[in-house]
């Protein structure tokens, strides 16, 4: 089934392949689909954005359309920078907002450098329907940066199920236990379960 990603960051279409390609679904990226546009993410939570962002495709395509918002909650920050991850402080390069993170962790002790990855995916049908899914990963804020893979937060994400930071971590590692990963094996799952029927 072809499905088109709503989004323009391509390593997010990236995994989106990697995870759903194995399960039937051919992704196709928003340029591909020819859709260029920038929906606000104006929701308070991830799912109300991640929805925003896949009714939005789906209404200029009328194709089956999937969109996933996800971001970093770190406790120690009070949840910063959940729902902002991606444009934390304003600034626009990873590498600053990861610096950002730091900075802000700065003297905060191991035991309490703790953090979770959320996802929140949303998947609309060529008819209209709507499927939702969620998921997360336990970690821990590093001290510094740490690894060359991943993208965004990765380098600073440490994983104990895989004794490692997200970065330092290949695809499929990362894969088998990323918040993205388990959103979207749940989403599987879920319109699996609604196939059958």
């Amino acid at each position: 089934m072809d499905v088109i990603a709503a989004t323009h960051n391509k390593n997010k279409v990236r995994e989106f392949r990697e995870i759903l390609g194995p399960m039937g679904y051919n992704v196709i990226s928003a340029e591909e689909a020819g859709y260029f546009e920038e929906p606000e993410e104006n929701g308070e939570t991830f799912m109300d954005n991640s929805l925003i962002k896949a009714r939005a495709i789906y209404a200029a395509c009328r194709k089956a359309a999937i969109a996933d918002d996800s971001g970093l909650v770190i406790d120690a920050l009070g949840g910063e920078p959940g729902v902002y991850s991606a444009r934390y402080g304003g600034l626009e390069k990873n590498e600053d907002r990861v610096r950002l993170v730091l900075e802000k962790m700065e003297g905060v002790p191991d035991p309490k450098r703790t953090a979770r990855f959320r996802c929140a995916v949303a998947f609309v049908s060529e008819n209209g329907e709507e499927v939702t899914a969620e998921g997360g990963v336990e970690g821990l804020i590093t001290l510094a940066p740490q690894g060359e893979n991943g993208f965004g937060y990765d380098p600073i994400f440490y994983s104990p199920e895989l004794g490692k930071t997200f970065a330092q971590a290949s695809a499929d590692e990362k894969n088998a236990i990323s918040h993205r990963g388990r959103a979207l094996r749940s989403l599987s799952q879920e319109l699996r379960a609604r196939s059958d029927k």
